[in-house]
């Protein structure tokens, strides 16, 4: 009875952390598209949205009401299933990668025990947000088949291509970062960093690599090229209507909330806070855990706020150059990086080693 009790306990931590992991990103979806559209205005010297409610903050509510009060319009040529499987994987699996990061330092309670604010702690975390990632453009190229239409066909064809070249350089990006961790489990490499410094600072190519990777694979300006409204009608997603098309324009945005959670995660300390030894403060490990969460979502907004800046800065690329950017640049530079990391390593651990056998004659 016991052991049951302790399962159920863990059972019930788990399903509200769950539950508060996929409430915050459909409340930042929301509210990230209020903010695109009044850094537009402000970058374009207009106002924005200013009608529903004070400074327009009710504006992604109206959105999602017009969405969900919709006509559901399902093609007669289209494949039924697969029309509706689209948008639903394309939402699950983006909600699915947030499993494995560590939102807050971890939660002690009065009893001692120390709840993780984390679903999954694995040891292949990094691993494993690949591989959803991955499974994510099925969405996009069955949504895209499903429709029989072949500006969708097209444009699912071009994400496709696009995501799953952009995710080399990417993996490559990270395995440099990942030879500096020594660990592929989430909370062990904020660890690292909260000991010896921010990814960032070692990594800064690798940095790089991974954020322009990250606006492809969230299919940002300047590599918006499934949804070219001026080559292709409008994308994708064009037959989809109501909250089909809700799905796959929230997919987006939480895409873009997930990918700038791991950034700062991988490359950024995560909820560490740099020089500041937090055990010093004295403070309850309820508000440790707060802070820290705060802290984190202050590296979320500064890294969403850089994908809205550059949509309405940079223009959109050709097909045939984010091809070329991708093979030709990003993963020969992730190459080198991943090498020249690899041999700094292999120097200081020799370097490291010869130095005991000296101290210890």
């Amino acid at each position: 009875m016991y052991l049951l009790s302790i399962d159920l306990w863990l059972i019930l931590e788990k399903a509200l952390l769950i539950g508060g992991i996929i409430g915050l990103s459909f409340f930042i979806a929301m509210y990230t598209t209020y903010a695109e559209r009044k850094v537009a205005g402000w970058l374009q010297d207009r106002h924005g949205p200013n009608r529903a409610g004070p400074f327009g903050i009710f504006q992604p509510l109206a959105d999602g009401g017009k969405l969900f009060f919709k006509e559901e319009i399902i093609p007669l040529t289209s494949s039924k299933f697969l029309f509706i499987l689209g948008p639903a994987m394309a939402m699950v699996t983006a909600l699915v990668a947030s499993t494995v990061i560590p939102w807050a330092a971890p939660f002690v309670t009065k009893g001692g025990n120390v709840i993780p604010m984390q679903v999954a702690d694995v040891d292949m975390g990094i691993l494993l947000v690949f591989s959803i990632v991955s499974v994510g453009v099925y969405g996009i190229m069955i949504g895209g088949w499903a429709s029989n239409n072949k500006f969708s066909l097209i444009a699912a064809i071009r994400g496709a291509s696009q995501m799953i070249s952009y995710e080399l350089p990417m993996g490559m990006a990270l395995i440099a970062v990942l030879f500096m961790s020594g660990s592929l489990q989430m909370s062990e490499i904020v660890s690292v960093q909260a000991q010896n410094g921010w990814n960032v600072i070692y990594q800064p190519l690798g940095f790089i690599i991974f954020f322009i990777c990250a606006l492809a694979e969230c299919n940002r300006t300047p590599f918006d090229l499934p949804e070219a409204e001026n080559e292709l009608n409008f994308g994708y997603h064009q037959e989809y209507s109501s909250m089909k098309l809700g799905f796959y324009l929230f997919a987006e945005y939480i895409n873009m909330f997930i990918s700038a959670a791991i950034m700062s995660t991988v490359f950024l300390g995560g909820y560490d806070i740099p020089f500041v030894n937090e055990a010093s403060w004295g403070l309850s490990s309820f508000w440790m855990t707060f802070i820290s969460f705060g802290v984190l979502m202050s590296k979320i907004f500064f890294f969403l706020f850089v994908f809205i800046w550059i949509r309405w800065t940079i223009p959109r690329f050709r097909f045939d150059q984010l091809m070329d950017l991708g093979w030709k640049k990003l993963i020969p530079l992730a190459l080198i990086n991943m090498i020249i990391t690899a041999a700094v390593m292999l120097w200081l651990n020799k370097f490291e080693v010869l130095l005991n056998r000296i101290t210890e004659r």
